[in-house]
């Protein structure tokens, strides 16, 4: 999931250089929400994991 972050965040960037400001803002919302996804995603496993112990 984080690669699919940076792929946005890229082509933001990339976007924003060459001036087209609405591409580059619909990569960066989108960047930011997979970037929470992915944090809320890794948050939850490993509390998940610390709670399940070793088996």
């Amino acid at each position: 999931m984080f690669g699919w972050a940076i792929m946005f965040l890229i082509v933001a960037l990339i976007a924003a250089a060459l001036g087209f400001g609405g591409v580059a803002g619909t990569a960066m919302s989108a960047a930011q929400i997979v970037f929470v996804v992915a944090l809320i995603a890794f948050a939850i496993s490993a509390v998940m994991g610390l709670v399940r112990g070793r088996g």
